[in-house]
């Protein structure tokens, strides 16, 4: 990034974002009612197709080329014990991605999605030549204590988002997903779904990378002092996000509002994503418009996080891995629906008739 984005010019960007295409969504739904099946029959998959519509403004867009971003940070709230894993993994697994050994990368491969791994708060010196180097910090702070970072940080963060998703639409990236790598970040996750949905701590809170009942008992106290020591404001968004939250979910926050801006679907992955969209949502609500839950992870506050969204997720397979995953699966679902709406017959051309109480 050569610049430094001030709150102003943040706020100022996010004004821009348009609402869905509402013609382009009725256009898509009467040429599905025409299709030689019932009307409605394809349920989930006629919906997102008339909604692809609407967010890109084209009745059968071209999202052929689309690019997961995995968004690669560290939390200082790791020190109060919360994962099963050591920090260490962090750094180790975005080696993982840029070899192209992971199950996003695998998931990827099938899917015709670019991998791209940003290192925007890992607590180590990486170097890579496929590493996307936008550090903003070395990990947050310990949020059990005080702020994960300041608002200037968090703000940084998100203008990483914004300007790679431009960077990556400039060369021909028409669809988005989330992704993800943090050893320690379904704690700021469940925080920042605590705040913003206003579930309790043990509601939001679930067991991460598989920790023991003693841990997850240790998580939700931890939550719970981080919400009372740093009392974020749920009406101020940026507050919550830079009290409680990660650097890498103010990058996911970025990918989601540059995705709305350039009118792109973004596929949202588990938890940590749909927090971030949750942070999105309240800094701009026009973005929520341009966002698609490709599954509803093992998490136990993902469901309440999504549907405080308004989402319905595409797929449902019990996944808790992260990386985005579960979004980079749903370009199939994706895929189909787009294909349905453009191969198949109508009534008309296939010389069926059709329903008798039209």
């Amino acid at each position: 990034m050569n610049t430094t984005w001030t709150e102003q010019q943040l706020l100022q960007y996010v004004s821009t974002i348009k609402p869905p295409n509402k013609d382009a969504f009725k256009a898509a739904q009467q040429h599905s009612d025409q299709l030689t099946k019932p009307p409605g029959s394809l349920g989930k998959l006629e919906h997102t197709a008339a909604q692809l519509a609407a967010m890109t403004g084209e009745l059968w867009p071209d999202l052929s080329k689309r690019t997961v971003i995995i968004m690669a940070g560290d939390h200082g709230v790791c020190d109060e014990g919360i994962s099963a894993f050591p920090q260490s993994v962090t750094p180790q697994m975005v080696h993982n991605f840029l070899q192209g050994g992971a199950a996003v990368n695998v998931l990827a491969r099938g899917a015709g999605a670019d991998v791209v791994c940003v290192d925007i708060g890992v607590a180590a010196e990486l170097e890579h030549e496929h590493l996307v180097s936008r550090k903003v910090m070395y990990g947050t702070h310990n949020m059990a204590k005080g702020a994960a970072m300041t608002r200037a940080e968090a703000i940084q963060g998100i203008a990483v988002g914004i300007e790679l998703v431009e960077e990556l639409y400039n060369k021909g990236s028409r669809m988005f997903a989330t992704g993800e790598m943090g050893i320690g970040n379904t704690t700021p996750s469940a925080a920042i779904v605590a705040v913003m949905t206003g579930l309790s701590a043990e509601q939001a809170a679930g067991r991460g990378t598989g920790i023991s009942d003693h841990m997850l008992a240790h998580k939700i106290k931890v939550i719970e002092q981080a919400i009372q020591v740093n009392e974020p404001k749920r009406n101020d968004p940026l507050d919550v996000l830079s009290k409680i939250g990660g650097i890498e979910i103010a990058g996911l926050v970025g990918v989601i509002l540059g995705a709305a801006k350039l009118r792109c679907p973004v596929v949202l992955d588990g938890y940590i994503s749909t927090a971030a969209a949750l942070i999105a949502a309240a800094i701009a609500e026009n973005s929520t418009a341009y966002m698609l839950a490709s599954h509803q992870s093992q998490e136990q506050g993902h469901r309440h996080a999504l549907s405080s969204l308004g989402l319905t997720p595409c797929i449902q397979l019990d996944l808790r891995v992260g990386e985005g995953t579960g979004a980079v699966l749903s370009f199939h679902f994706i895929d189909a629906a787009l294909k349905l709406m453009q191969e198949m017959a109508t009534f008309s051309s296939a010389g069926i008739d059709g329903r008798n109480d039209q």
